[in-house]
C-alpha cells in the first residue's frame, strides 16, 4: 500500500510537470499558427496506451514514462523526421517562423515551469504558512550525529551563528545552505568559531554514513527495539531515557557519548513511560550497542507537547502570500544552482549524489500529503525548469543557443549540422540517464 502511495505521487506529479511543460511549447506554436502534429504524456515509442487526433493534433499517453512531447511541424527534434525536412518549407512549419516567434516557442516549457513553481509556493504559503523553530531556540546548541561533519569541524553543543555571512534565523534552513557554504561561523564554549568544510565534503559525505548535516538535540526516545535486543524486555517504544548509568541525561548524544565505556556491562537507568518514571537496567553489549533505535526525528507537534522547542508559525494573507511565495522560489531556485555547481565541479565529488527516476520516487512520502506533494512538485518543476536551459543540443536550451546565434549573427545554422547536432545532444542525453539511473541502482545493491 505504501508503494502504491508513493508511486501515485509519484505518476500524478510527473504527470503535471510533463502535461503543463508541453503545453509551453504548444500555446505559442498555435498563437503562431505553426502545426502541431503531436502532443504526447510520456513517450508513444512503437505504440500508444491512448491517442485521438482533434484537427491537426494528434494527444495520446505513451507507454514510457521517461517524459514527453509535441512534435511540431518543420523542427529538428527527436523524431529526426528528414523526409519532412527535406521538403520545401511550408508557411505553418516551425522552421518558416521569424526567429523571435521559435525562441518564444521555445522558451515556452521552461517558462511554464518557473511560474509554475512560484504559483505554487504562493498557494502554499497561503493555505499552509509557515512552520519553523527559530534558532534563538536551540539553546544547547545542535547535534552532529554524521561523523564526517565532526571531522569537518563542527561539533555537538555549537550554537550556529552564520553561514557565509549571513545570520541564522531558522534552523532547519541551515542543513542546505551549510551544504554548499564556505565558512560556518558557531558559538563554542562563549567564543566564536569558524568552520571552513573541505573542497571535497560532500564526496566524504557520500562516502561515509548516512546522517543529517545538523540535527536539533533531542531525548533519547525509543523508536524501535530489535529482535535479538537482550533489552526487549525491560524497554518499550516511546520509552524516553532520562538517567543513564546514575547520571541524569537530557539528550540523545549523551546516551550515545557514554556507551563506548559501558560495553558489556548491566547499569541503571530511569525511563519515562506514559509520564511516569520507572528505574529499570539494561545491558550493553561488547559492541557497545543497546539493540534499540533511537528516534533521531520528532515531529513539530510533539517537539512542543514535550517541551523541547517552541515551534513558531506564521500565517498570511492571500497579497502577502505572493511576494513570500516569490522569495521561496528565487531560494530555491539559487540553491538547485549551487547544487549543479557543485555536480559539475567534479573535486566536490557531488555527482556521486545524482539520481534518477528512482531517486525521485523515494523523495515522495509513503503516506498521501498534499503539503509534501505540492513542495515536491515545485521543486522539480524548477528542476525540470532549469535542467532544460542547460546548452545541450536535444533539450530546449540546445535549441535556445542555436536561435541566439542565428538572432545575433544572421546566419541561420545548415539542418545538416542541427541534425548532427541533435543526434550528439541525444547521445548525451542518454548517457546521463544511464548515469543517474546507474547511480540508484548502485546505491540500492551497496545501501550507499
Amino acid at each position: 500500500m505504501e508503494i502504491a502511495i508513493k508511486l501515485s505521487q509519484f505518476l500524478l506529479s510527473l504527470s503535471i510537470l510533463i502535461i503543463l511543460h508541453e503545453l509551453g511549447h504548444f500555446i505559442p506554436a498555435k498563437l503562431f499558427k505553426t502545426r502541431v502534429e503531436k502532443f504526447y504524456l510520456f513517450f508513444d515509442i512503437k505504440y500508444s496506451l491512448l491517442k485521438k487526433k482533434i484537427g491537426e493534433t494528434e494527444y495520446g499517453i505513451g507507454w514510457l514514462p521517461l517524459g514527453g512531447y509535441v512534435k511540431i511541424s518543420g523542427m529538428i527534434d527527436e523524431s529526426m523526421d528528414k523526409e519532412q525536412m527535406a521538403l520545401p518549407p511550408q508557411p505553418w512549419e516551425f522552421r518558416s517562423k521569424p526567429t523571435w516567434q521559435r525562441l518564444i516557442i521555445m522558451l515556452g516549457g521552461v517558462t511554464v515551469n518557473f511560474i509554475l513553481a512560484f504559483i505554487i509556493y504562493i498557494g502554499m504559503t497561503f493555505f499552509y504558512g509557515e512552520q519553523y523553530i527559530a534558532n534563538t531556540e536551540v539553546k544547547d546548541g545542535i547535534w552532529i550525529a554524521n561523523p564526517v561533519v565532526e571531522k569537518a569541524g563542527l561539533k555537538t553543543g555549537d550554537k550556529l551563528v552564520s553561514i557565509d555571512g549571513e545570520k541564522v534565523e531558522r534552523f532547519y534552513e541551515s542543513n542546505e545552505k551549510a551544504l554548499f557554504s564556505k565558512e560556518i561561523v558557531v558559538l563554542r564554549d562563549g567564543k566564536e568559531v569558524k568552520v571552513n568544510f573541505p573542497v571535497n565534503f560532500i564526496n566524504q559525505l557520500m562516502d561515509g554514513k548516512k546522517a543529517s548535516l545538523l540535527d536539533l538535540r533531542l531525548p533519547f526516545i525509543v523508536a524501535e527495539i530489535q529482535v535479538d535486543s537482550q533489552n526487549k524486555t525491560v524497554l518499550k517504544k516511546k520509552d524516553i531515557i532520562t538517567s543513564f548509568n546514575g547520571k541524569p541525561v537530557q539528550y540523545a548524544d549523551e546516551v550515545i557519548a557514554a556507551l563506548d565505556t559501558l560495553k558489556g556491562k548491566t547499569i541503571p537507568v530511569l525511563i519515562k513511560r506514559d509520564d511516569k518514571e520507572i528505574a529499570a537496567n539494561i545491558k550493553i553489549n561488547d559492541s557497545a550497542k543497546l539493540g534499540i533505535k533511537y528516534a533521531a526525528k520528532i515531529p513539530y507537534e510533539d517537539l512542543e507537547k514535550l517541551g523541547l522547542y517552541k515551534v513558531s508559525k506564521e500565517e498570511f494573507g492571500f497579497f502577502e502570500s505572493i511576494p513570500v511565495g516569490i522569495n521561496k522560489g528565487f531560494d530555491q531556485l539559487a540553491s538547485y544552482g549551487k547544487q549543479l555547481k557543485a555536480i559539475f565541479t567534479p573535486k566536490t565529488g557531488a555527482y556521486k549524489g545524482v539520481g534518477g527516476f528512482a531517486a525521485i520516487f523515494n523523495i515522495f512520502p509513503q503516506t498521501w500529503s498534499w503539503e509534501a506533494f505540492w513542495g515536491i512538485t515545485a521543486l522539480l518543476s524548477i528542476m525540470l525548469g532549469v535542467m532544460n536551459l542547460l546548452p545541450i543540443p536535444a533539450l530546449d536550451g540546445g535549441h535556445v543557443m542555436f536561435l541566439l546565434y542565428e538572432m545575433i549573427s544572421g546566419k541561420k545554422p545548415s539542418d545538416k549540422f542541427l541534425e548532427n547536432a541533435q543526434m550528439v545532444g541525444f547521445v548525451l542525453l542518454i548517457a546521463l540517464l544511464l548515469f543517474a539511473n546507474g547511480n540508484d541502482i548502485y546505491k540500492a545493491i551497496f545501501h550507499k
